[in-house]
């Protein structure tokens, strides 16, 4: 039997996105600290709730886009003895820690609403336009540089929906407080609130769902897990495939290991690369290690469809 193992080349272009993302993540949690401090004391002087429960998000989001941050920063470092496979799967880790903490701070959002709508209170409309308009900026802006890795890393996902999660609470308190300035309806404030929340956690289901599936070393939603078994299965003078696993080394990296019986010949350093490069443009894996053996036709592995 023989083993290959290879790691696509596009590994260099891979570090250069961590280092350009490492300085959107840092102009991120400096712009997001910053404003955040800045609408808690707006919101303490304006009596505003729903800008307090906004602000207390947002320090949420300013520790979860730390964690994201050095996840990010971490993939950047060298495999070692101890972790073969460097710290990629940090970047899991922070992505699940990030929807929880949205998942968490959207009940406190919702519990604050909730008492709004009951006991309502009076809040200076003028301060809480601004400051909410203000926000709305910083977040959208932000929130742009995290927007071509949003599709590829759930990390860098986890990053996009928290800004823009922000973004969109903010807008909503803001329509909220122009309605109550107009209107004198003080209940429009706790429902706005309550309905962003459920905007909020429905953006927020599909990253937790594949945070989840990634820590546990599930295939990923987008990979193909029997069209990628047809296809080693169609190479030439294989007879069957067995022990084929899919997985996520991080949130942009999907590796792959499989056992190929194949009797009559083997693959030679071409055959190699050429299913490297299918399996990378095809179905997104870019991390292959594949091992060929002559086998045996009276193996259960040829004569069974599910080993």
């Amino acid at each position: 039997m023989s083993a290959f193992h290879h790691d696509h080349h596009g590994h260099h272009h891979a570090h250069s996105d961590h280092k350009t993302f490492n300085k959107a993540f840092a102009v991120a949690v400096c712009l997001t600290l910053i404003y955040t401090i800045i609408e808690a004391s707006y919101a303490f002087y304006a009596n505003s709730m729903s800008l307090m429960a906004d602000a207390v998000h947002n320090l949420g989001d300013v520790l979860g886009l730390g964690l994201a941050w050095l996840a990010n920063w971490l993939l950047s470092f060298p495999a070692r003895k101890r972790y073969s496979y460097g710290f990629k799967r940090t970047t899991i880790i922070a992505a699940l820690i990030n929807a929880f903490i949205l998942v968490s701070t959207s009940a406190v959002i919702a519990y604050e609403s909730i008492y709004k709508l009951l006991n309502y209170t009076e809040v200076s409309e003028e301060i809480v336009i601004v400051i909410g308009l203000i926000g709305v900026v910083v977040n959208v802006g932000a929130s742009l540089l995290f927007r071509s890795g949003a599709k590829d890393d759930i990390n860098i996902k986890g990053a996009f929906l928290h800004l823009m999660a922000d973004a969109l609470i903010l807008l909503g308190v803001v329509l909220s407080a122009v309605l109550i300035y107009f209107t004198g309806w003080k209940w429009i404030d706790p429902i706005t609130g309550l309905i962003v929340v459920g905007l909020v956690l429905f953006g927020t289901w599909g990253l937790l769902r594949d945070s989840i599936f990634l820590i546990m070393d599930a295939v990923p939603h987008y990979i193909d897990f029997l069209g990628v078994k047809e296809y080693l299965q169609q190479l030439p003078g294989v007879v069957a495939v067995h022990d084929l696993h899919i997985w996520g080394l991080s949130t942009r990296e999907v590796a792959l290991t499989a056992h190929l019986i194949m009797p009559t010949q083997t693959l030679t350093d071409e055959d190699y690369h050429h299913i490297n490069e299918k399996l990378l443009k095809e179905f997104k894996i870019n991390h292959v290690t594949l091992q060929v053996e002559t086998g045996s036709l009276d193996s259960p592995c040829v004569r069974v469809e599910k080993c």
